[in-house]
């Protein structure tokens, strides 16, 4: 196992699903109910099938495209996405 890569991605994903409005849901869902291993085992599913969706994606795509194209992609939809909210064109409709 590649541990470099696990311990990164762990970190990475970590840290952006911090304060995200999945965790935010999550909360919703677990205050005030009796069942919190519920709520989290339902969560915890979900990340893990939207995971597995995302993995099988990028490992079809990468067949033909190559990794260092999808990078830049990425990163240059992370920065349009970024642009777009600044200048404050990415917020929802009232």
């Amino acid at each position: 196992m590649d541990w470099k890569l696990f311990v990164s991605t762990f970190v990475a994903i970590f840290v952006a699903e911090l304060g995200d409005k999945t965790q935010l849901a999550t909360l919703s869902l677990a205050a005030g109910r009796s069942s919190r291993l519920t709520v989290f085992g339902g969560a915890a599913l979900a990340l893990v099938a939207t995971s597995a969706i995302a993995v099988l994606a990028g490992d079809a795509v990468s067949r033909f495209v190559s990794p260092v194209w999808l990078r830049r992609a990425a990163g240059l939809a992370f920065l349009a996405m970024g642009l777009l909210f600044l200048l404050g064109r990415g917020e929802s409709p009232s």
